[in-house]
């Protein structure tokens, strides 16, 4: 279901200006921690909390959904995450080589289509676009509770020189879930009986 615009959308982000990030410049603090897909806010917020020292870049491209996020981070008066307006595909415009100590992806959209496969966020052609802004050592935490997708993943990790651990199909009964820190979706879906996966792909040195 498409989201309804946001009245005053324009008004409300200008009003978390000092949120967002515009150019390199305005990341001070390197490297950081990227969410791709940050939704309403939740779990970068309570990240954030949770990793006072840590700064965070959350990722959004619908402007009306990233301002609900905004707004949280501002109302809870949260100093270590920004936000970034855009497309995965346009990362390295604003991050070098070694930036990023790690990325989560959360609950991305599956694209189960087979003929959809490169707009999924985990297909190699995206894999490439963050292998040029991470750290060596650096690690991206994937999360889904499409199995499909999961699967999916797990071969495109590897395929492009990444080392697979933490590697479960039921997060939520799993060591791994301790200090787990749940998304919106999570919660919902999970509440209705669905398995999480999750994996956590960490970039080989030299890949």
């Amino acid at each position: 279901m498409r989201m309804r615009k946001k009245k005053h959308g324009t008004e409300r982000i200008l009003a978390c200006d000092e949120f967002f990030v515009h150019n390199p410049e305005d990341i001070a603090k390197k490297p950081v921690w990227l969410e791709i897909g940050c939704g309403k806010g939740a779990f970068i917020a309570e990240t954030a909390k949770r990793n006072p020292d840590i700064s965070f870049v959350a990722v959004e491209k619908i402007s009306d959904v990233i301002v609900i996020a905004a707004e949280r981070i501002k109302r809870e008066e949260i100093k270590n995450v920004k936000f970034l307006i855009g497309d995965a595909k346009t990362l390295n415009e604003f991050f070098a080589k070694g930036d990023v100590s790690g990325i989560y992806l959360n609950f991305s959209d599956p694209w189960p289509k087979a003929g959809h496969a490169k707009r999924r966020l985990t297909h190699r052609n995206f894999l490439e676009i963050y292998k040029s802004i991470l750290a060596d050592g650096g690690e991206i935490r994937f999360k889904t509770d499409n199995r499909g997708l999961f699967d999916f993943s797990l071969e495109e990790f590897e395929a492009s020189g990444f080392t697979l651990s933490h590697v479960t199909n039921d997060l939520h009964n799993s060591p791994d879930n301790e200090g787990n820190v749940e998304t919106e979706y999570e919660k919902n879906f999970s509440a209705k009986g669905f398995t999480i996966n999750r994996c956590i792909a960490t970039l080989d040195a030299g890949k």
